[in-house]
């Protein structure tokens, strides 16, 4: 069974369907079976699979990317201003968002500014015909994962929006994993809370005892009842936790440089 590209590189943007159906037509009479993409599947941190936000102005080339990347295997939703994007922005789907830099009344850059204000932190591609160096370097350090110049060919296109929904779905995991152990020290009682906060700074049973103004055996048993609540064994992992979460500096790593 022969594969063939949906989208070819020298494929015409803004007629993507109509190349597709003369590409079938030509081929079915060769009982050749073209397939389509692989469905994406949810990354990790993402409920249900990634949806790709599409905003720009221009209706014919935002209607050809929605296409391409629905045959991709993603679901797309698209939007002709970014007010429009806005107004729905609170109740969609996360994913990745494909951004024009110049539009109507409200900018690429400036819609990136609002995303940051109501603190959306979805990964934002940039693309625009109008690109200069001073906007990209802007959008980059303001958070942005790229900026692509138009025309660009799909397999860049696709390359860039899954190394931007790998890199979210990373820092997802990290920030579920973080929230889970500031869980786990929230269940603490003052008391418990103390007494960690004492135990992973290095203080000896005998010595929280005398802080706490309290026996040495209830520190014990308090110091027994942490380390159950935070699923822990061993102290190296509770110190561990408590530069997680940001009670203690992270232990210097140290120096195989000298001599």
């Amino acid at each position: 069974m022969l594969e063939l590209p949906i989208f070819p590189e020298t494929a015409n943007w803004h007629f993507p369907q109509l190349r597709f159906a003369a590409l079938a037509e030509r081929h079915r009479a060769k009982n050749v079976w073209i397939r389509p993409a692989p469905q994406t599947k949810a990354k990790d941190g993402m409920t249900g699979a990634p949806v790709i936000h599409i905003v720009d102005d221009d209706e014919s080339f935002r209607m050809a990317i929605s296409r391409l990347l629905t045959v991709s295997g993603y679901e797309v939703a698209d939007y002709e201003s970014a007010a429009s994007f806005l107004r729905t922005v609170a109740d969609a789907k996360p994913g990745c968002i494909v951004i024009d830099v110049k539009m109507p009344a409200i900018g690429g850059l400036q819609l990136q500014e609002q995303l940051t204000k109501l603190s959306h932190n979805w990964p934002i591609i940039f693309m625009t015909g109008h690109g200069d160096i001073p906007t990209s370097v802007r959008a980059i350090k303001a958070g942005a994962e790229d900026f692509l110049s138009k025309p660009v060919s799909r397999q860049t296109l696709l390359e860039t929006i899954e190394r931007a929904l790998t890199r979210y779905a990373a820092i997802q995991r990290s920030q579920d994993q973080l929230n889970s152990l500031k869980s786990l020290v929230a269940a603490l009682t003052p008391r418990e809370a103390e007494v960690f906060g004492l135990m992973v700074r290095g203080r000896l049973n005998k010595q929280i005892a005398h802080v706490l103004g309290t026996s040495e055996r209830t520190v014990k048993a308090h110091r027994h009842v942490v380390m159950q609540k935070l699923r822990v064994q061993s102290l190296a992992e509770a110190v561990s936790i408590a530069e997680r979460i940001g009670l203690l500096a992270p232990s210097p790593c140290p120096d195989t440089t000298a001599p």
